[in-house]
């Protein structure tokens, strides 16, 4: 079989290559990102394609040409780290959240399971399941509230999910340590909806204002539901996505 071929325009390539590096962390807000003739050197293309790198860039609001400085990074007010970035940043360096953004567990509990929550693990409506509660929050306040469910039984072999504190590396990884079941696949669902009482108060908005909340569910390799996730982020962030399309023959 002959090897791929990466047909990625190669601005792209540069907007992926530094999207990633925000993403994960690597580049923080604040932080220059490299100049276009650095880019330019760097990657072999024209300063006019390392140009349009940074325009794309620019355009999705995480970064920001700031005159007699450069271009910095610009994520803290605007950028909403998808329960994908959660996860590929969990394996690729063993911590669930960004420099500069932290979580406070608000609750972790055995709760009654929600319609949503029960038909995804595969229990009866108001049975009781794990539920741990949170908000994560950056320099400038509150980015999101979230929910973790998890099947009751958990509780036996990872007394943790029980504790109000954090977990270091993260549910997944407590689990996969306890048990050896490992997040294989995962999916992410997203809407937009008015907020509660409970989430404008946590994201210190406007009760009914716009939310945008999602869930997302974790599997293993047997398509076992390891977590469900629903989470909630106010305005004004963006969550960056990005895919291959197919190319014709």
């Amino acid at each position: 079989m002959a090897p791929s071929v990466d047909r990625t325009p190669p601005y792209l390539q540069v907007v992926q290559h530094l999207r990633e590096q925000i993403l994960k962390g690597e580049l923080q807000d604040g932080d220059r990102v490299p100049s276009v003739r650095q880019i330019a050197e760097h990657w072999k293309i024209s300063q006019a394609t390392a140009m349009r790198a940074i325009s794309t860039l620019s355009a999705d609001g995480v970064v920001e040409t700031v005159t007699g400085v450069g271009t910095i990074v610009r994520t803290q007010g605007n950028l909403h780290r998808s329960a994908r970035d959660r996860f590929t940043r969990m394996l690729s360096t063993g911590r669930i959240y960004a420099p500069g953004e932290y979580a406070v567990i608000k609750s972790a509990e055995l709760a009654p399971a929600t319609a949503v929550v029960a038909n995804t693990l595969g229990i009866d409506e108001g049975a009781p399941a794990i539920r741990r509660h949170r908000v994560t929050f950056n320099e400038q306040g509150p980015v999101s509230s979230s929910t973790s469910w998890f099947a009751a039984d958990l509780a036996e072999v990872v007394p943790s999910l029980l504790v109000k504190e954090r977990i270091p590396g993260g549910t997944p990884s407590a689990i996969q340590a306890a048990t050896g079941r490992v997040g294989h696949t995962a999916e992410d669902r997203m809407t937009v909806d008015r907020a509660t009482a409970e989430q404008a108060e946590e994201l210190g908005i406007e009760p009914g204002g716009p939310v945008f909340i999602g869930c997302n569910v974790l599997r293993d390799a047997d398509g076992e539901v390891i977590e469900v996730g629903e989470y909630a982020s106010g305005p004004g962030r963006w969550t960056l996505y990005e895919y291959e399309l197919p190319q014709s023959p």
